[in-house]
């Protein structure tokens, strides 16, 4: 029998009795969150008094109930900014009153501003080029420190590229195909050490890219896999606009990632080039 007085087991049932009402949160957050609920209200969901809701929550979740509002809505901004949208537009979709509120929403998440976010890559400096891949002709983006995107010149090299300047439309780009090349032979060709990547995003980006690495090749897992690895399964669609966000294809693994029925949906570079990488990771198992 396992001992109730020892730590470790005591959190472990307490999880457990507190899974069913988080649960109920989360989804009533998830539903709601661009209306910014308060305490109050996502307690009630719950049925807990705040002060016990705010306790609990914040254990099982690893955030309080504000900040995983918060983290939706940032999300939301930040993708709305990434599609072009001004500041304001990218306010009322983040469910804020006005750009102040999303200044201090962008400041709490990432230390810089709207402004800042928006004009991503200023102060960085990229060789980008075209090369070969066995998955069609690659586009490459390198920083100093490393790989910074690939991507798939679909349906040409133009819009690849309008692709990956959006990304960080205030860096400074220069063309070197011969560069693309040797990156490209490093990582389709060569069986060496790892590659360096230079990955610019927020920290919840991160946080979901990191979780792709661990997936194996050959392997595949659901948006609620990673969710549950990284958060909590009702993060799902923050999770799904975190995978869409990832620069770099292949090395990143979001192709291993399927809708909850096994589906191939929802890869950046086309659902036809997700099943070829997927084949081509199962034959070289």
């Amino acid at each position: 029998m396992t001992d109730i007085a020892d730590p470790l087991a005591y959190d472990l049932y307490a999880a457990a009795r507190d899974f069913d009402r988080i649960s109920e949160a989360l989804e009533f957050l998830g539903d709601r969150w661009r209306d910014h609920p308060d305490l109050a209200a996502a307690a009630a969901a719950a049925g807990l008094s705040p002060h016990h809701f705010q306790r609990v929550f914040s254990r099982w979740v690893g955030v309080s109930p504000k900040k995983y509002v918060g983290a939706l809505a940032h999300s939301a901004a930040r993708e709305a900014l990434a599609d072009g949208a001004n500041i304001l537009d990218a306010s009322y979709e983040a469910g804020l009153s006005g750009p102040g509120r999303l200044h201090d929403l962008f400041i709490a998440h990432e230390a810089v501003t709207p402004g800042q976010a928006r004009a991503r890559g200023a102060g960085l400096s990229f060789f980008w080029g075209m090369a070969p891949t066995p998955f069609g002709p690659g586009v490459f983006l390198v920083s100093p420190r490393g790989l910074s995107a690939l991507a798939f010149a679909d349906p040409d090299l133009d819009t690849a590229f309008d692709d990956l300047h959006r990304r960080y439309p205030a860096a400074q780009y220069t063309r070197d195909d011969d560069e693309a090349l040797r990156w490209a032979t490093r990582i389709f060709c060569e069986s060496g050490g790892p590659v360096p990547l230079a990955l610019y995003g927020t920290p919840w980006q991160r946080q979901v890219w990191r979780a792709l690495l661990g997936i194996p090749s050959g392997q595949t897992v659901t948006y609620r896999d990673i969710a549950s690895e990284v958060c909590t399964p009702k993060a799902s669609r923050a999770v799904g606009a975190a995978v869409g966000a990832n620069p770099v294809s292949w090395l990143i693994p979001c192709h291993r990632v399927l809708a909850s029925d096994g589906r191939l949906t929802g890869y950046h570079w086309g659902v036809n080039r997700k099943r070829a990488m997927l084949a081509y990771e199962a034959a070289s198992a």
